[in-house]
């Protein structure tokens, strides 16, 4: 191979003993895996907003955001269920820039694996400790799920990662809900291939061991636009989109459809203060539709406690190093407006 192999690191089993989830805290996290997963299947008429920054950047700034988004969930509590987004890897369209906290703890500094994994584990679990809440991550390494899996309560695969085999069939393992993006194509069978393939039991290859699984019933998409061939951005979340998919997976068979709304990405086309018109407008689109209702069970926001965004030497606590997202003050405010529409 031309690489050179750095070092060895530490087994699923050492990491997840450095940073132990109490009795109490594994509990906790059950209570919030249910209210999940009772959204995405139906039993639970409640919005599931996840939300957060579009990168973890830095653990002090992640988790005072999470702790207001604790207050917050308090007044909304018969509305709206929230899972905040600790993203703690970064996908990169031509392999370059910063790749997140996995890679580099430091934004700064180099890149560290090893610190890395221990950095991102110690954020999910503080988290939990500190707000009570159990986060979503993105799936881009199958094999890195381990680290987290007793941490999280949601999954999501992203764009680019949608059709690759080991994605599929890892999310088939999950006990927890899996998210399906549209690819960048906006090619909507795709995303529906992935959730047929991960809704069913499949034996494979995972980390060194054969593994059977026993298939996914709550994996599901989530829309976030596309990239037309000259690159421009094209939305997937009007009503006539959302009708669109809902008669989609009818005709996949797929016994239950269930979507999430990505409100940034190609939606917004990066313009993130448009997420809060384009959240309000999924809420309505529901209403139109009995179908539409039950399909979508939620929303995707990316939110900090600035504005904006900012380069990685920026130095702004709480803005930003990748997508630009809403900041607090609009965040918080469009939460309850949420749950006064819901």
């Amino acid at each position: 191979m031309n690489a050179e192999f750095v070092k060895r690191l530490p087994s699923v089993q050492d990491i997840k003993a450095m940073y132990p989830v109490s009795d109490e805290l594994i509990e906790k996290k059950k209570a919030n895996d249910k209210e999940v997963q009772d959204v995405i299947t139906g039993k639970s008429s409640k919005l599931l907003l996840v939300i957060g920054p579009c990168s973890a950047d830095r653990e002090d700034a992640v988790i005072d955001y999470i702790t207001r988004l604790r207050g917050v969930q308090e007044k909304v509590a018969d509305k709206i269920v929230i899972v905040p987004r600790i993203y703690t890897n970064k996908p990169r369209t031509t392999g370059d820039g910063y790749k997140g906290m996995l890679h580099q703890p430091d934004p700064n500094g180099a890149p560290d694996m090893l610190k890395g994994l221990l950095a991102i584990r110690k954020l999910h679990l503080e988290t939990l400790k500190q707000t009570g809440f159990s986060s979503a991550d993105e799936m881009l390494y199958p094999e890195n799920h381990q680290y987290l899996s007793d941490l999280l309560s949601y999954v999501a695969v992203g764009a680019r990662s949608v059709e690759n085999q080991l994605h599929r069939l890892t999310a088939s393992a999950l006990d927890i809900p899996v998210g399906m993006k549209n690819p960048t194509s906006g090619d909507i069978s795709v995303m529906i291939n992935s959730i047929i393939a991960a809704s069913h039991p499949h034996d494979f290859v995972y980390s060194g061991w054969e593994v059977k699984s026993k298939g996914n019933p709550m994996a599901h998409a989530i829309l976030r636009g596309s990239l037309s061939k000259s690159g421009r951005s094209l939305p997937n979340y009007h009503y006539e989109d959302l009708r669109s998919l809902h008669e989609t997976c009818v005709k996949a068979g797929l016994d239950s459809c269930a979507a999430i709304i990505d409100c940034n990405h190609c939606n917004s086309g990066k313009m993130f203060e448009e997420q809060i018109r384009i959240a309000k407008e999924v809420l309505h689109s529901t209403r139109y539709s009995e179908d539409v209702y039950k399909m979508v069970k939620g929303l995707m926001i990316e939110s900090y406690i600035e504005d904006g965004n900012q380069k990685p030497d920026g130095g702004v606590y709480g803005k930003s190093i990748t997508d630009p997202c809403l900041g607090w003050e609009k965040t918080e405010r469009l939460i309850l407006e949420l749950a006064d529409l819901r």
